[in-house]
Protein backbone atom coordinates (compact mmCIF):
# COMPACT_ATOMS: atom_id res chain seq x y z
CA UNK A 1 0.00 0.00 0.00
CA UNK A 2 1.37 3.33 -1.10
CA UNK A 3 1.27 5.50 1.85
CA UNK A 4 2.19 9.56 2.07
CA UNK A 5 4.23 11.27 4.24
CA UNK A 6 5.12 15.06 5.05
CA UNK A 7 8.70 14.40 6.44
CA UNK A 8 10.89 17.51 6.78
CA UNK A 9 8.87 19.71 4.38
CA UNK A 10 8.77 17.51 1.77
CA UNK A 11 5.62 15.05 0.71
CA UNK A 12 7.51 11.44 0.34
CA UNK A 13 5.61 8.45 -0.41
CA UNK A 14 6.41 5.01 0.46
CA UNK A 15 5.30 1.69 -0.04
CA UNK A 16 4.54 -0.23 3.29
CA UNK A 17 1.47 -1.45 5.43
CA UNK A 18 -0.12 1.01 7.71
CA UNK A 19 1.01 -0.67 10.43
CA UNK A 20 4.64 -0.19 10.19
CA UNK A 21 6.43 1.81 12.62
CA UNK A 22 7.16 5.09 11.80
CA UNK A 23 10.74 4.16 12.49
CA UNK A 24 11.53 1.55 10.27
CA UNK A 25 9.94 3.94 7.19
CA UNK A 26 12.49 6.24 7.94
CA UNK A 27 15.61 4.64 8.62
CA UNK A 28 14.94 1.73 5.81
CA UNK A 29 12.71 3.73 3.05
CA UNK A 30 13.96 7.21 3.45
CA UNK A 31 17.59 6.83 4.49
CA UNK A 32 16.66 8.99 7.31
CA UNK A 33 18.97 7.44 10.10
CA UNK A 34 19.28 10.10 12.51
CA UNK A 35 16.58 8.63 14.69
CA UNK A 36 17.85 5.35 16.14
CA UNK A 37 16.46 1.71 17.28
CA UNK A 38 17.44 1.14 21.05
CA UNK A 39 14.76 -0.51 22.82
CA UNK A 40 11.43 -0.56 20.39
CA UNK A 41 9.31 0.07 23.70
CA UNK A 42 9.04 3.79 23.83
CA UNK A 43 11.38 3.77 27.14
CA UNK A 44 14.65 4.90 25.91
CA UNK A 45 14.19 7.61 23.38
CA UNK A 46 16.51 7.40 20.45
CA UNK A 47 13.75 7.08 17.86
CA UNK A 48 12.22 10.63 19.04
CA UNK A 49 10.93 12.67 16.02
CA UNK A 50 8.21 15.83 16.13
CA UNK A 51 5.32 15.36 15.00
CA UNK A 52 3.64 18.24 14.51
CA UNK A 53 5.98 20.07 17.31
CA UNK A 54 5.48 17.75 19.33
CA UNK A 55 8.12 14.80 20.32
CA UNK A 56 7.24 11.13 19.57
CA UNK A 57 8.48 7.69 19.45
CA UNK A 58 8.56 6.58 16.32
CA UNK A 59 9.46 3.04 17.06
CA UNK A 60 5.80 2.15 17.91
CA UNK A 61 4.04 4.84 15.94
CA UNK A 62 2.08 3.65 12.85
CA UNK A 63 2.35 5.54 9.65
CA UNK A 64 -1.13 4.91 8.70
CA UNK A 65 -2.03 6.95 11.74
CA UNK A 66 0.39 10.11 10.40
CA UNK A 67 -1.88 11.33 7.11
CA UNK A 68 -1.34 15.63 7.10
CA UNK A 69 1.06 15.38 10.11
CA UNK A 70 4.37 16.92 9.96
CA UNK A 71 6.97 14.53 10.58
CA UNK A 72 10.36 16.32 11.60
CA UNK A 73 13.47 13.95 12.38
CA UNK A 74 16.88 15.52 12.93
CA UNK A 75 17.84 15.70 9.68
CA UNK A 76 15.01 18.54 9.06
CA UNK A 77 15.95 20.46 12.18
CA UNK A 78 19.09 22.36 10.96
CA UNK A 79 22.01 22.09 8.08
CA UNK A 80 25.30 21.46 8.12
CA UNK A 81 25.54 25.40 6.89
CA UNK A 82 23.24 26.69 9.38
CA UNK A 83 22.59 24.14 12.16
CA UNK A 84 19.39 24.36 14.90
CA UNK A 85 20.44 26.51 18.17
CA UNK A 86 20.20 22.75 19.85
CA UNK A 87 22.55 21.33 17.45
CA UNK A 88 25.01 24.49 17.83
CA UNK A 89 24.57 23.93 21.63
CA UNK A 90 25.36 20.11 21.69
CA UNK A 91 28.45 20.76 19.77
CA UNK A 92 29.95 23.78 21.87
CA UNK A 93 28.79 21.71 25.20
CA UNK A 94 30.61 18.47 23.43
CA UNK A 95 27.53 16.94 24.91
CA UNK A 96 27.54 13.76 22.28
CA UNK A 97 30.34 10.72 23.70
CA UNK A 98 29.05 7.83 21.35
CA UNK A 99 25.90 9.12 20.05
CA UNK A 100 23.28 6.89 19.77
CA UNK A 101 20.76 8.73 22.11
CA UNK A 102 21.60 12.55 21.00
CA UNK A 103 19.13 12.46 18.44
CA UNK A 104 16.30 11.82 21.21
CA UNK A 105 17.81 13.95 23.59
CA UNK A 106 18.05 17.01 20.75
CA UNK A 107 14.23 16.23 19.31
CA UNK A 108 12.62 16.11 22.77
CA UNK A 109 14.80 18.99 23.72
CA UNK A 110 13.41 21.00 20.54
CA UNK A 111 9.53 19.99 21.83
CA UNK A 112 10.46 21.44 25.23
CA UNK A 113 11.99 24.67 23.87
CA UNK A 114 9.37 25.28 21.55
CA UNK A 115 6.37 25.17 24.92
CA UNK A 116 8.94 26.78 27.37
CA UNK A 117 11.28 28.97 25.45
CA UNK A 118 12.97 29.86 28.83
CA UNK A 119 13.08 26.41 31.25
CA UNK A 120 14.71 26.16 34.34
CA UNK A 121 17.42 23.57 34.88
CA UNK A 122 14.74 21.32 36.84
CA UNK A 123 12.63 21.90 33.52
CA UNK A 124 14.97 20.47 31.20
CA UNK A 125 15.79 17.74 33.49
CA UNK A 126 12.04 16.35 33.66
CA UNK A 127 11.56 16.53 30.12
CA UNK A 128 14.88 14.19 29.05
CA UNK A 129 14.28 12.25 32.44
CA UNK A 130 12.47 9.22 29.68
CA UNK A 131 15.78 9.44 26.77
CA UNK A 132 18.20 7.44 27.88
CA UNK A 133 22.38 7.82 27.82
CA UNK A 134 24.51 4.87 29.06
CA UNK A 135 27.90 6.98 28.20
CA UNK A 136 27.09 9.61 31.24
CA UNK A 137 26.89 12.97 29.51
CA UNK A 138 23.62 14.10 31.12
CA UNK A 139 25.55 17.28 32.76
CA UNK A 140 26.36 18.23 29.36
CA UNK A 141 23.41 17.44 27.82
CA UNK A 142 21.47 19.77 30.14
CA UNK A 143 24.42 22.40 30.00
CA UNK A 144 23.69 22.36 26.23
CA UNK A 145 20.05 22.50 26.33
CA UNK A 146 20.54 25.56 28.55
CA UNK A 147 22.76 27.05 26.42
CA UNK A 148 20.20 27.09 23.49
CA UNK A 149 17.78 28.24 25.85
CA UNK A 150 19.70 31.52 26.73
CA UNK A 151 20.44 31.42 22.32
CA UNK A 152 16.94 31.25 21.91
CA UNK A 153 16.48 34.61 24.25
CA UNK A 154 19.27 36.44 22.90
CA UNK A 155 17.31 36.44 19.00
Amino acid sequence: MVISLKVNGTTRSVDAEPDTPLLYVLRNDLELNGAKFGCGLTQCGACTVLINGAAVRSCVMPIGFLDQNEITTIEGLGTGEKPHPLQTAFIEEQAAQCGYCINGMIMSAADLLKRNPQPKEDDVRAALAANLCRCGTHNRIIRAVMRAAQANGRT
